[in-house]
């Protein structure tokens, strides 16, 4: 086990669609965590920045952005990019910063002011690049391969369309519920159903949209945060950003081929399990010492492998584990206590900050109407494209 980093401030630029620049949300997140924090910009040691990238180019770059925006004072700087998991890797760094000794208070902050519709690969022609391959090659838009892992979970555990539905009316009853989520407002399987088919099976309430928003976080050593007269913080325990193991034998776009095992015999556990559990063992937890989770719910269907892969529940069992309610508010574990993607859209660099700082708020007790009862000990779920892990373990 490794030693706690504390969670000194968390700040939120809702999500929505606002028409500005990635840069002025990031800042509005990030003052608001400093302010949470109870610490000035000039107290921070470092910035690690989640980079947004649009058309190849790592905005601008996030960082350094971010510290210029805030207004330099000498900070370190670093910026990260690993899609969906940039905002792990970004606490990840921080992190690790803290513990070697290199900075006592880091900010850490992801922004983006995302396009239109569904994310596509920047222009140009890249025979190597799996990401162009599987939109230019196979025409698998993101909606597109949320359907098919739908149809698998359908044809290998009978899941049903009806399950699905009732992941979006669980999320957005608790997005109703949240003042920065773009989606307030509750909705019935029944309007679930007669939205319109996206990527069949799932309809359009079925698959998150892209949003403009932002997510920061002051992280800093224990000693600080006493010093500081938080004598009980919330802590991050463990922070996953594995890789796949070979062979990786489920098929994952962008990739689009898998592993042979003729060769190599699988090792059993999936790599988005192995996300989890490599979460569980740093931090010397196991799910069924979960108050909470925050899982990374592109798609309805994706929502309910997440809590196989999380190990809430055995392979085939997560729609009987929506079914009883034990996933909703009030349930046994309590997943997307935020209202998930479902409710706010994708914010790619800032989702991941995002959900640690649902975590915070929640173990502090201070989620308001949404919150979780007597919560703990809170995990979050979420991958990167070409097999970037992100899993974050928080407690109290």
């Amino acid at each position: 086990m490794t030693d706690d980093v504390a969670v000194l401030g968390a700040g939120m630029h809702p999500w929505g669609k606002w028409g500005r620049g990635f840069v002025e949300y990031g800042t509005v997140a990030a003052r608001a965590a400093l302010a949470d924090a109870g610490i000035g910009w000039r107290d921070v040691d470092s910035v690690v920045g989640a980079d947004t990238v649009r058309g190849g180019y790592p905005g601008y770059v996030a960082g350094a952005t971010f510290a210029k925006a805030l207004g330099w004072q000498g900070a370190r700087v670093a910026s990260v990019y690993a899609a969906c998991a940039s905002g792990a890797q970004a606490v990840s760094a921080a992190r690790a910063q803290i513990l070697a000794g290199l900075a006592d208070v880091v900010l850490v902050v992801g922004a983006d002011a995302a396009p239109k519709g569904f994310f596509r690969p920047a222009g140009g022609d890249r025979h190597d690049d799996p990401d162009w391959l599987r939109f230019r090659v196979l025409g698998a838009t993101n909606p597109a391969y949320f359907g098919l892992y739908a149809r698998r979970r359908m044809a290998v555990h009978g899941d049903t369309l009806e399950d699905f539905a009732q992941v979006k009316v669980k999320n957005a009853a608790a997005g109703a519920l949240n003042p920065n989520a773009r989606f307030r407002k509750t909705v019935t399987a029944d309007e679930v159903a007669a939205s319109a088919v996206v990527a069949d099976p799932l309809r359009l309430l079925d698959i998150c949209a892209t949003s403009d928003g932002a997510a920061a976080l002051v992280l800093c050593g224990m000693d600080f945060a006493r010093k500081h007269g938080v004598r009980n913080p919330v802590r991050i325990r463990a922070v996953s950003t594995v890789t796949p193991t070979y062979p990786n034998t489920v098929l994952d776009l962008p990739d689009i081929a898998t592993d042979s095992a003729a060769a190599v015999e699988p090792t059993g556990v999936t790599f988005r399990a192995s996300i989890a559990r490599t979460a569980y063992e740093e931090a010397g937890i196991g799910p069924e010492d979960l108050s909470l989770a925050e899982v990374y719910d592109l798609s309805t269907a994706l929502e309910l492998q997440w809590y196989e892969d999380l190990g809430l529940c055995g392979e085939g069992e997560a729609a009987k584990l929506l079914r009883e309610g034990a996933t909703a508010h009030g349930g046994r574990i309590p997943v997307n206590a935020s209202g998930g993607l479902a409710s706010f859209g994708e914010a790619v660099p800032a989702q991941a900050i995002a959900q640690v700082c649902e975590l915070t708020w929640q173990l502090r007790g201070a989620a308001g109407a949404r919150q979780v009862a007597d919560a703990r000990v809170g995990i979050t779920a979420n991958q990167g494209l070409f097999g970037h892990g992100s899993s974050v373990v928080a407690v109290r």
